[in-house]
């Protein structure tokens, strides 16, 4: 009789941490998946926007970072974590 009053007990906390899961856990990791993926597929030459708000276009990839050309001869490196969206040449492509 106690056992089953504690699953009883219980039922309520595993509801609220699936309601959890499923509504904030499972869409951050698709957005981070998504966000590794776009960064995985970047090449020299795309245009993106840091997240910082700058503008420019990548010219080196490394390991652990880009190498982007911000303007004529000014080129700054960046850590791949901080690449916001990467852009096409009539907009946006992904967030």
């Amino acid at each position: 009789m106690q056992n089953q009053n504690m699953l009883v007990q219980l039922i309520p906390f595993v509801v609220i941490f699936a309601i959890f899961y499923l509504l904030i856990i499972l869409p951050a990791r698709k957005k981070q998946k998504q966000h590794q993926n776009m960064i995985g597929s970047l090449k020299g030459g795309e245009r993106i926007i840091t997240a910082g708000g700058i503008y420019g276009t990548v010219s080196r990839v490394m390991d652990d970072r880009f190498v982007i050309q911000v303007d004529g001869n000014t080129k700054i490196e960046i850590t791949k974590g901080s690449i916001a969206s990467v852009l096409e040449a009539g907009g946006d492509r992904s967030k």
